[in-house]
């Protein structure tokens, strides 16, 4: 082999197009845990209570299934996989409609910390994060909702070896649960992307008061936080690009958790147009449930591909992956939304009302649509990342 040769660098990976033998084995043991401890009855009870979750539930995924760590290097305490076995269990979840910390903690806040965090901080923060004994999540949005980071206005005023916090998250996933917050603030002076940055501090510190908030999604927990002074650390270094790359990592994991809820909802249009009998015949005999039926598998199976193929880019470190993730999260959560809604139509009067579960799914199509940011936002979003 020529010196030449030798020093050629080697292709950039490429995102396959399906799933390993290992991943879809390791999907079939989610979904039994899940059609276990998930049944909506289980979803309806929870969602109920305060705090949203069964610690039982909890630590039986963390210890036994190991779900919290599984994309958090070994050395922190993980399994050492990655987005794409994120995104598998995601969208185990939102087809279970799973009531648990697990995006706030596994999704948000961990992928931070390892996004900007120094290795002296992972290696103290992350380990109790994977193995599910200290629940954490991010605030991002503030009263205004948006999504976009230039938006923040929480300031963080160098304070000796530490930051002061000041301002109001709000719409934080989890927020009154967490035991760690990691907060998205900017240094005092900056606008835009500068002088942004990530700090950590205990839920539980002197000037933070946390408050719940009525979501639309009772299934999803979300709390205003108020910090007034309160005293945190920064993160590593990292600033607008660590904030970028943990949403970008989120919004593919939302958009596997959405397919596994659009799926879901098909599975059950799909029963209910078998078993319902109109004028003689199953409903799902006549053309035009046909159509919508056909229209809603079409959907799903694109948006699945879009899915699984942002986290397969993301995985690798594809260049594209950023935009991916903004294309898969508008298609995903439209999606969604026009699936939930077409169930409820299928499912006739028993569809429009509270005691037929679609309406779990419907409401957290709903929220989702919004979550991480709008359709429309990541649109442009897109856009700007292909240079248009």
């Amino acid at each position: 082999m020529s010196t030449a040769q030798e020093a050629r660098p080697s292709p950039p990976r490429r995102p396959r197009l399906a799933f390993t033998d290992e991943q879809e084995q390791f999907r079939s043991t989610v979904r039994r845990f899940l059609d276990d401890k998930s049944p909506t009855t289980e979803v309806r009870r929870l969602m109920a209570t305060e705090e949203g979750y069964d610690p039982a539930v909890w630590r039986m995924l963390s210890n036994d299934l190991g779900l919290p760590g599984i994309h958090i290097p070994e050395q922190y305490g993980g399994a050492g996989f990655g987005m794409v076995e994120l995104g598998i269990v995601s969208e185990e979840f939102g087809r279970a409609l799973l009531c648990a910390p697990y995006f706030s903690t596994a999704v948000l806040a961990a992928n931070a910390i390892l996004n900007a965090g120094s290795e002296t901080q992972k290696a103290q923060l992350l380990p109790d994060l994977a193995s599910g004994a200290r629940l954490a999540t991010l605030a991002i949005t503030e009263l205004n909702g948006s999504w976009d980071p230039a938006a923040i206005e929480t300031v963080a005023t160098p304070d000796g070896d530490g930051y002061r916090l000041n301002g109001t998250k709000s719409y934080v996933v989890d927020g009154n649960l967490a035991d760690l917050l990691i907060v998205a603030a900017r240094r005092p002076g900056t606008t835009g992307s500068d002088g942004l940055g990530l700090f950590a501090l205990d839920a539980k510190s002197s000037g933070v008061e946390r408050t719940a908030l009525q979501p639309m999604d009772p299934t999803r927990k979300i709390a205003r936080i108020d910090f007034r002074g309160a005293r945190a650390e920064l993160l590593g270094k990292g600033g607008a690009d660590a904030i970028a790359r943990t949403l970008n990592q989120a919004a593919i994991a939302l958009a596997n958790e959405s397919v596994g809820g659009a799926q879901k909802l098909l599975e059950s249009a799909v029963a209910y147009s078998k078993l319902r009998v109109q004028f003689g015949r199953e409903i799902g005999s006549f053309q035009a449930i046909k159509h919508k039926l056909a229209d809603m598998l079409l959907d799903v199976e694109l948006a699945k591909s879009a899915a699984y193929y942002a986290a397969q880019a993301a995985a690798v470190d594809d260049p594209e992956w950023p935009a991916l993730a903004s294309l898969t999260k508008a298609g995903a959560s439209e999606t969604y939304l026009e699936a939930a809604k077409a169930t409820i139509q299928i499912h006739g009067g028993i569809g429009f009302t509270w005691d037929n579960d679609t309406h779990l799914w419907f409401k957290r199509a709903k929220s989702s649509e919004v979550f991480l940011g709008h359709p429309s936002y990541h649109r442009e979003l897109l856009m700007q990342r292909w240079g248009v």
